[in-house]
């Protein structure tokens, strides 16, 4: 474990650096610097798997980034950099888990919710990222219809395996760092699932919008000259942070599940 100097000043170095270099805003490198401190105080594969997900989110969000702007930039609510309610969608039950194990309640129940929570996040942000370069475009996970690029609730061939590349991925270096395998591919399955109950949220009940310019669906309260969209269904107050969040949630349900039914079967 970090001693509580080095982690009380590691997480903020890290977030000071990631917004200067415009990544997050303000509220996002506050929010960020707090995760950081309770994973590096929980330990040293606690702070790596949370900057595995970070970063590779930050790298795969600039692969393709002039097409991905060109393709959604009319359709996806917030761009550029990422403020507290993003940071904290994606790492709030991660960053809980770590806070139980600093003060000694960690067991691997408790890390197959934490690990299974941001395995979603890690699939979730994957599939997006990738899927956005697809050729094809997006389908509705519902319906099959196609969507514009960016809306929730798409998916294409190459965004869902991206999905799972990124929950193995987290699962896996978790394995490497010693978790346990159980542990590890509950968090795998918790992530997939996670993921897939994002896009299924984001078909049904995500807020929707219409441009009144063009008629084309968003998730835009605005248009670029600041013209006003419309509502088009889903919950008003439901947002793509709140259902990231969902999705955490979720994924680390299933994990805790996998993880029960893992351990049931070790004991038969």
């Amino acid at each position: 474990m970090l001693t509580p100097v080095i982690a009380a000043l590691l997480g903020p170095v890290v977030a000071v650096g990631v917004w200067r270099a415009g990544f997050l805003t303000a509220s996002g490198a506050l929010a960020a610097a707090t995760l950081g401190i309770l994973t590096a105080m929980a330990g040293f594969d606690w702070m790596t798997l949370l900057l595995v997900f970070f970063f590779s989110s930050v790298l795969l969000g600039r692969v393709g980034r002039r097409t991905k702007q060109q393709r959604s930039a009319d359709v996806i609510g917030k761009g550029g950099a990422r403020d507290a309610a993003q940071v904290l969608a994606n790492g709030a039950v991660f960053g809980a888990g770590a806070a139980l194990a600093l003060v000694g309640l960690h067991s691997e129940a408790t890390g197959a919710v934490a690990l299974g929570a941001l395995a979603a996040a890690t699939a979730d942000t994957w599939g997006t990222e990738i899927g956005m370069l697809a050729t094809s475009g997006p389908r509705s996970i519902l319906t099959g219809r196609r969507l514009e690029t960016g809306m929730s609730g798409g998916v294409s061939a190459l965004g869902l395996a991206a999905t799972v590349c990124g929950a193995c991925t987290l699962a896996a270096i978790a394995w490497l760092m010693r978790w346990p395998a159980a542990t590890a591919l509950a968090a795998a399955v918790g992530g997939i699932t996670g993921a897939m109950a994002d896009s299924i949220i984001g078909a049904t009940l995500q807020q929707r919008r219409r441009s009144l310019r063009t008629g084309r669906m968003t998730e835009r309260l605005t248009e670029a000259d600041g013209t006003p969209t419309v509502s088009a269904g889903g919950l008003a107050w439901l947002n793509n942070d709140g259902v990231n969040f969902a999705s955490t949630v979720i994924g680390s349900g299933a994990a805790y599940e996998m993880h029960v039914l893992f351990a049931s079967m070790s004991r038969a």
